[in-house]
């Protein structure tokens, strides 16, 4: 990845500007450009008529001065890192806090508890895996998957990653109550990384002075150089106090907080390895603490996965522009709203799927009335079990009518079977739509 253009010396630009009294009127007044933009980005648009391009990022930094607040980041100079909220990200916001903070709008399989855990295992194994290959693992989704759904032990450092994000992630959820200590942190970054670095020791403790790490590439340029160590413990107790809503004085809007916990624990780059996992798991916990729900069923690490190289660019933007944390956050808000479109969308997706196989059930006459009654249930209701006597009762039948519907369905494949005591229950198993679509090809093969 290339290093972007750092922006020119904006003191020096502004003395320029004050310099001329006839110009200085016209560049405070030239309008902002659409985005926001570096000025890595900046210096290949077309500044507006009659200005240059110097003049119009001059304009640009006042306007993102004056709308800016610091926060208890700082930079090995001690300079404070700072954020503004331009039009954009307040628009980005509104869609997060509809999208995702309430309950108007939220797909029914989310809030059905018979579906809810279908798709809440399906995102933990999305971010577990996603997560863990923007870190450089290399492993097949479905080995990955079945690893997870069986419960395999992993086969190399790959899988043990994944796994170790599975875990953490669901950690998480248990801890989104608790507020965010130091022990915490070290705690999170103990699952993330276990069984995964070079000095197992290093799991779950800060880096020490003699251990110096630097974020580059593999052609030997650096691009960020964290604290040194001895300042990691009191930076530590910073970000949780920041994390925990007790800095600074005046109100952060919670998406903003969990976004700024995201990028000061990836700066600070307090451990060995595993710090873009740890981040963003600091990430979770911060949108679950307060009380975006929703984000239990998402997977921001899916769509950084997409656009690694934009998701480190911002990182860059920030640190090359006076500490304008406004870069990242404008980045991971987009982020955020993709990922919730994602779902609404892989939702609806699935809802389509379970409303034409039931259409296609009806077409092909597969199965006799009650059965295909069952079935409409049995999609809708995943964890329900099924005994001869309840689908007796439901369809009004008699004992051996109801015993032979339920062992033709379990010989075709559509219902599990076990035992419970002396009673026999029929299940549902996890793949029922694959499996009625594999009958229905046969079916229809049949048929021509």
């Amino acid at each position: 990845m290339k290093h972007p253009q750092k922006p020119p010396p904006y003191i020096e630009l502004l003395r320029k500007c004050l310099s001329k009294s006839d110009r200085f009127d016209t560049v405070i007044n030239l309008p902002p450009p659409d985005e926001y933009p570096h000025w890595d980005r900046l210096r290949y648009l077309t500044p507006p008529a009659g200005s240059t391009l110097e003049e119009w990022w001059v304009s640009i930094k006042m306007r993102r001065g004056a709308a800016s607040k610091s926060v208890p980041l700082t930079d090995q100079a001690g300079i404070s890192f700072r954020f503004a909220l331009p039009d954009l990200v307040q628009a980005q916001l509104h869609e997060i806090d509809v999208g995702a903070g309430g309950s108007i709008g939220v797909p029914e399989p989310i809030t059905n508890p018979q579906t809810r855990d279908r798709y809440l295992i399906r995102s933990l194994i999305e971010e577990a895996i996603t997560s863990s290959q923007l870190e450089g693992a290399a492993t097949t989704r479905e080995v990955a998957k079945e690893m997870i759904r069986t419960g395999r032990p992993p086969r190399d450092t790959s899988e043990q990653m994944i796994l170790n994000n599975y875990v953490t992630m669901q950690r998480i959820s248990e801890l989104k109550q608790q507020e965010l200590l130091p022990e915490l942190v070290l705690s999170l970054h103990r699952l993330v990384t276990e069984k995964t670095l070079e000095n197992a020791s290093a799991a779950g403790r800060l880096r020490r002075p003699d251990e110096k790490r630097v974020v580059g590439d593999n052609y030997g340029e650096v691009f960020h150089e964290p604290p040194p160590a001895t300042e990691l413990p009191a930076r530590l107790r910073a970000m949780c106090e920041f994390a925990n809503g007790r800095t600074p004085e005046f109100f952060i809007h919670p998406v903003i907080r969990a976004i700024i916990l995201h990028f000061w624990l990836a700066y600070d780059h307090p451990f060995v390895d595993g710090n873009g996992r740890t981040a963003r798991a600091l990430f979770y916990w911060a949108m679950l603490h307060w009380g975006y729900w929703l984000f239990e069923f998402i997977s921001i690490s899916n769509i950084l996965r997409k656009a690694p190289a934009e998701y480190a660019r911002s990182f860059l933007f920030t640190e090359t522009d006076d500490n304008d944390l406004t870069y990242f956050i404008v980045a991971q808000t987009k982020v955020m709203r993709r990922a919730i479109e994602e779902l609404h969308h892989y939702i609806a997706q699935k809802t389509n799927e379970v409303r034409e196989v039931e259409e296609h059930l009806r077409a092909l006459n597969l199965f006799n009335h009650r059965q295909a009654d069952l079935i409409r249930h049995a999609l809708k209701h995943p964890l329900q079990e099924y005994s001869i006597a309840s689908h007796q009762k439901s369809q009004n039948v008699v004992y051996q009518t109801a015993r032979t519907d339920l062992l033709d369905m379990k010989a075709r494949g559509v219902l599990g079977q076990r035992k419970r005591g002396r009673k026999i229950v029929f299940t549902v198993p996890r793949d029922l739509t694959e499996r009625l679509r594999r009958l229905e090809k046969v079916a229809r093969a049949d048929a021509s």
